[in-house]
């Protein structure tokens, strides 16, 4: 069983107006000449604007080799497109973050069983602690009784593609 059929699943949510007008403010800022498409110089500068950092060559090359090859850049609904799924996705790993750190209530930087039985007794109060144990041994995928931010990671976006 995954923690995601355990019941700690993410969910997606739609940009608000307020964000969608920021991402086609940045679009048309970086779009200097009004060309209709940011090449790839003009994306990266975008991502930096938006995201806080400056894409590598290796994201760069993928998402210009995904666009349209009739077409010299990104285009307005492809880079909204873009940017929406790098949010969410920024927003799963922020949620995955807030719940390890929940569940880590002993600041250590991993889970034990105990982590795990506590905090499926708050969320899930009537869930066979055979479940938790499943769910435990599952998650420590190294099996030394410990699991850490990368396992809990793992496992999260593992069973969100199992669900």
């Amino acid at each position: 069983m995954s923690l995601s059929k355990a019941g700690f699943c993410s969910r997606t949510r739609e940009a608000s107006p307020l964000e969608h007008r920021k991402w086609v403010e940045v679009f048309k800022a970086c779009d200097a000449d009004n060309k209709g498409y940011l090449s790839r110089e003009d994306f990266k500068i975008a991502i930096v604007m938006l995201f806080g950092y400056k894409p590598s060559k290796i994201e760069a090359d993928s998402l210009m080799s995904s666009i349209n090859p009739n077409t010299s850049g990104i285009v307005l609904g492809e880079f909204l497109n873009i940017v929406r799924k790098k949010k969410e996705a920024q927003l799963y790993r922020n949620e995955i973050r807030h719940i390890f750190t929940a569940f880590d209530v002993h600041y250590r930087g991993y889970l034990t069983l105990e982590d795990f039985k506590k905090a499926f007794k708050q969320v899930a109060p009537r869930l066979p602690g055979r479940t938790v144990l499943e769910v435990f041994r599952e998650v420590d995928r190294d099996s030394d009784g410990h699991v850490s931010f990368r396992d809990f990671d793992y496992a999260m976006k593992h069973g969100q593609n199992e669900a």
